[in-house]
């Protein structure tokens, strides 16, 4: 999958780089559409960030199988694995790299995961880093946004063990799907002593608003991609002692918890996989993962496309 330019997408054959001896082979058969960074890719809004430029190969959300490996890790062929992106292409930037049918990687970047958990594998990622915006302080209160990483942070919150969060959902047709949390109009709580409230939303005009429900000394946690500048009013923070804290990308030993979380059954990903295209629908795809409020996660299935 190749953005060639900001709405450009195109299918085409790109030349692999050799692989070493420690890489192995995955054939993929399904990889996420990020309604996030990859939205703000396709669209050419990115803010500069390293890697970015066109043509690339979008993707960090892939699900496959080995099927060879260099010499070094020939023992690891025919697991099912988790691939969080890759740099493999000669012909083209691999900005993240997983939108493809046939990746290398190296063997540590390739994470067994069972066969059973099939396309809801691709939302290991986004789950990950949704337990590291959460294990970096504590566990919130209130979250911002019941799309697919809200609904995750707070399914991971209660897999911690601590209290259900209350979730803001603006839009109706997002507002159901909760498991064992109340989601709610933010117009409907009238709560204003949350001591963590972590937003979901990429909103970047929420801070004003969010800072009102706060406790004193109470966090925000930045959890979204934002593409616009943040600013807020600085007399509600200060009478607040707001505290504010972005949540980056997950880190291996988020990945790792995160997989044992899913294996024991402490967190589910059933009902988050709402659209599944075939990889040669891959514009339709793109373009109804941004603009379907319906879509939380669009899955592009790759095992029949050659």
């Amino acid at each position: 999958m190749v953005i060639e330019g900001p709405e450009r997408l195109s299918l085409r054959r790109l030349e692999l780089q050799p692989p070493a001896p420690a890489d192995v082979i995955v054939d993929v058969q399904w990889s996420g559409i990020s309604t996030g960074t990859e939205r703000l890719l396709w669209s050419g809004r990115m803010p500069p960030f390293p890697g970015m430029g066109y043509p690339l190969v979008p993707g960090y959300e892939s699900v496959g199988q080995i099927v060879a490996a260099g010499a070094e890790a020939r023992s690891r062929i025919g697991e099912h694995v988790f691939v969080p992106g890759a740099s493999c292409f000669k012909d083209a930037r691999g900005l993240f790299g997983g939108a493809a049918r046939r990746l290398i990687v190296p063997g540590t970047r390739a994470i067994p995961i069972g066969i059973d958990v099939e396309e809801h594998g691709v939302l290991i990622a986004l789950a990950a880093t949704a337990y590291h915006a959460i294990t970096g302080g504590v566990a919130p209160e209130l979250i911002i946004g019941h799309g697919v990483l809200g609904r995750l942070l707070a399914r991971l919150t209660i897999a911690t063990g601590a209290p259900p969060p209350i979730v803001w959902e603006t839009n109706a047709a997002r507002q159901d799907g909760a498991q064992g949390y109340l989601v709610v109009h933010p117009e409907s709580d009238e709560r204003k002593d949350y001591r963590v409230i972590c937003d979901a939303s990429g909103d970047s005009t929420i801070l004003d608003t969010v800072i009102r429900r706060l406790a004193r000394n109470g966090e925000i946690v930045l959890a979204g991609f934002y593409e616009k500048p943040l600013s807020f009013t600085f007399p509600p923070a200060f009478m607040r002692e707001a505290r504010i804290r972005v949540a980056a990308e997950w880190r291996p030993e988020d990945l790792v918890a995160t997989i044992a979380a899913i294996d024991d059954g402490r967190l589910s990903l059933t009902d988050l996989v709402t659209h599944c295209f075939d990889a040669s629908q891959a514009d339709e795809a793109y373009r109804t993962a941004f603009a379907d409020s319906s879509c939380l996660k669009m899955v592009l299935d790759w095992r029949h496309f050659e």
